[in-house]
Parts: C-alpha cells; sequence; structure tokens
C-alpha cells in the first residue's frame, strides 16, 4: 500500500461505544484478524457482517440485530461477495473481476466537509451501530429513515503489494453519501440530528464489503457519489487519522438519470444538467478506477459495485 493522491482539494446497548461492538463481533465471529492472532493457525473465517450466511447456513454475527437486517423489499445482490462465490458480477472498470498493477491503487481523494469521522466535527465511528450493512436509517437515539430508489453498494478491497495483488480481509470500509435531498447526515438541515447513510463494514475472506442503502442525490456542483474510507481493521476504524486510502465512488450518466427522474429527487434533474464527470471537481482529472459497476433498474433497485486496490 502507498499513498498516492489526485491533488483535490445505545445502561442502553447505543451508549456503549463502538468497544462494545467490537466485543461483541470478537465474541462471534473468528474472522477478525485480532481473533486469528489469538486463536492461530485456526485459518481464515468469511466474515460479511450483517449481511451474508456461513457456510452452515446459520447468520452471520452483526453489530446490530434490526439495523443491519435485508429488507425484503431491497434487490437480492449478485453473485459473488457475501453469501456469493466470490465473484464480482459483470460489467465495466469497477466490476471487473482483475485489478491490474499497472492501473496503480485507487486515488486517494478529499473526504469532504461532511465526514462524521472526527476530522471535522462529530465522529459516528466511535457510537456502536455503526457497524451495520443496512445503512437507510439512523441509529442510537435517532430515528430517521432515508427513503429513495434502493441501492446496494460493494466494494471489494484488495492489497497492492510491488507486482501482486490481494483481495484484502478484515479491512474496515466505513461509506458515508447525502440523502434524495443532496443533504449529509449529522451536517445538513432536517438531517442534522439523523446519522443515516453512514455505516462501517468488515471486508470478508475475499475482500467484499455491501452496503444496503439508497440512490444519493446530486447537490449543485458536485457529481453524484459516495465518499469511503479504509482501515486496517475494525479496531482502527475509530478515527480519521487512521485510514488507509479516502477516495469516492462515481455513478455512471445513464443510471443517474433514470433515477433523477423519479419522485423525490426533484433537485438532482437541474443540478446534474450543469455538472459533467470531467467538470467536476474531483473526477475531472480522472476517474476510471472509481466508476461503479452497475446493474439493476428503477423498479428493483441498482447495485453498484467498485473495486478498491490501495
Amino acid at each position: 500500500m502507498s499513498h498516492d493522491h489526485h491533488d483535490h482539494h445505545e445502561v442502553h446497548e447505543h451508549d456503549l461505544g463502538l468497544q462494545h461492538d467490537l466485543g461483541t463481533l470478537r465474541d462471534r465471529n473468528l474472522g477478525r484478524r485480532g481473533m486469528l492472532g489469538i486463536f492461530g493457525g485456526l485459518g481464515v473465517a468469511a466474515v460479511a457482517v450483517g449481511c451474508g450466511s456461513d457456510s452452515s447456513g446459520t447468520a452471520s454475527a452483526t453489530a446490530t440485530s434490526t439495523a443491519s437486517a435485508t429488507p425484503s423489499d431491497r434487490p437480492s445482490p449478485p453473485d459473488g461477495g457475501p453469501g456469493g462465490d466470490g465473484a464480482p458480477p459483470d460489467g465495466g472498470m469497477g466490476g471487473d473481476a482483475s485489478v491490474e498493477v499497472a492501473d496503480g491503487e485507487i486515488p486517494e481523494e478529499t473526504a469532504g466537509p461532511y465526514p462524521g469521522d472526527g476530522s471535522n466535527g462529530p465522529n459516528v465511528l466511535t457510537e456502536s451501530g455503526v457497524v451495520r450493512s443496512d445503512i437507510t436509517g439512523s441509529f442510537g437515539t435517532a430515528s430517521g429513515v432515508a427513503t429513495g430508489v434502493p441501492l446496494t453498494l460493494r466494494f471489494r478491497v484488495h492489497d497492492l503489494t510491488g507486482e501482486d495483488v490481494e483481495v484484502l480481509a478484515g479491512a474496515a470500509v466505513y461509506a458515508w453519501h447525502c440523502d434524495a435531498a443532496g443533504s449529509y447526515s449529522m451536517y445538513d438541515g432536517d438531517a442534522v440530528d439523523e446519522n443515516y447513510l453512514r455505516g462501517v463494514q468488515e471486508s470478508d475472506a475475499d475482500g467484499w464489503v455491501e452496503f444496503t442503502s439508497i440512490f444519493p442525490g446530486c447537490y449543485a456542483g458536485r457529481w453524484p457519489h459516495v465518499h469511503f474510507e479504509v482501515y486496517e481493521s475494525l479496531d482502527q476504524a475509530t478515527s480519521a487519522a487512521n485510514k488507509l486510502r479516502t477516495s469516492q465512488l462515481a455513478f455512471p450518466q445513464d443510471t443517474c438519470e433514470q433515477v433523477y427522474a423519479t419522485d423525490g429527487y426533484e433537485s438532482s434533474v437541474s443540478n446534474l444538467a450543469t455538472v459533467s464527470l470531467d467538470s467536476d471537481g474531483i473526477f475531472s482529472d480522472g476517474y476510471s478506477l472509481q466508476l461503479a459497476s452497475m446493474k439493476g433498474s428503477v423498479e428493483d433497485g441498482f447495485t453498484a459495485t467498485l473495486n478498491v486496490p490501495i
């Protein structure tokens, strides 16, 4: 891993903090690197927190029992990743099974003004409940739910070392994005007291993490995107100071146009018309490694897949 940059600028359980979540995960899973250190030689367990099943068919452990359950009206994930065969869906650069060393690592990008990672005000990473796969609803003392076209986000983390490329198990990915109106929870307007559309997942034995969410809106001046940070482990995913990489996922224009023609995304139509991938302040210097591979429809929901080589 290197640090190449793009030059841009709940006593309730939710009160117990992230360490409570981590303790629960350790008690229930042997997939954590820390547990492997204690029980060396047991091998690597495939962990898909809150979004998969183990080989015996029993549900995998989750940090929260309700927020991480995938609603029945959500689209089923494609083959591969958590609960699948480890292969990503067909698609463009973002969903291709192979990662080429020559293409390099996914670019470092700004976390923006609404990271919620402690680097600019609030830190959701220290809150119990943040380790979850379904990020549509708020958790802890907040109760709001983000509405919009269903979206499954799938990231596959890879470690690039010299000429070698390996999937990275046991890493943590923190993902966050705006709601359909273009507002960020914890910071913006009516969403300031919410913490929806933010969550952390641990990569399984095949490097996959998955989030259930809604398609983000387009706000003035930015191309539709999802922010994410990669950490070495869940233990490290408590502060932006520990991150290995910050980057952004971009959506293809045709998918955005389909979504924004639906109710709830009215303001996104005019905002999208004033920006392009080539003029966006983040993606204008290249986005081939950040453009998601898309599957699905407005009616059934979309799945966005992205390789994350670091």
